[in-house]
């Protein structure tokens, strides 16, 4: 039996694949893909038959996703399989660490972007949101949004210029925060150190 498996979101990718290479870590990774936050029923349900097949082949699977709007749910799925999970409601939070509460409390009408929401803008919002189609969903959906705040991961000025485009069409303030892999990593860390 192999030690440790990483089921993550699709969204966090290239963030795992930086601290699982930095820390030299023997996992294996499995990814579920990151469109289902739209769905988060649909998280539960692909975590869970990703946990049937890979529980038994692993001594620990470490579940990188916050609650991620599933409310609960992903908790008892968990528990059947032996999981363990990062701590946290969802990638922002873990990203902007201590500060999170802090902007959610001052500037509760913020729209937060990461690295992966910059590189996927067109397909997971415009077009997962069905905004290309109907073009009047854009202020309906951002109407009460007063801010944009980009927690950057990594420094890339291309991607700071996508949030800046992102921005534009919005018609939101823009704030760019270099928060690197904060709360993610300390987290995930201590859960397969742990392991």
């Amino acid at each position: 039996m192999k030690k440790v498996a990483l089921l993550i979101c699709g969204a966090l990718g290239r963030e795992v694949k930086a601290i699982v290479d930095g820390h030299g870590w023997d996992v294996d990774v499995y990814g579920v893909p990151a469109m289902h936050h739209f769905y988060p029923k649909k998280i539960v349900e692909a975590v869970d038959r990703r946990l049937a097949v890979l529980a038994p082949r692993y001594r620990q699977v470490v579940v990188v996703y916050g609650d991620c709007g599933t409310a609960g749910a992903l908790d008892p799925v968990l528990a059947r399989y032996g999981a363990v999970q990062l701590s946290g409601p969802h990638c922002y939070e873990m990203f902007a660490g201590a500060d999170f509460a802090r902007i959610a409390d001052e500037r509760p009408a913020t729209f937060f972007l990461t690295d992966w929401l910059v590189r996927n803008f067109e397909r997971a919002v415009v077009r997962g949101l069905g905004i290309d189609r109907y073009p009047e969903l854009k202020a309906v959906y951002f109407q009460n949004y007063t801010d944009l705040l980009y927690l950057e991961q990594f420094a890339d000025e291309r991607l700071v210029d996508k949030a800046r485009e992102i921005a534009e069409y919005l018609g939101l303030p823009l704030e760019v925060r270099h928060t690197g892999l904060n709360a993610l990593e300390t987290r995930l860390a201590k859960l397969v150190e742990a392991a």
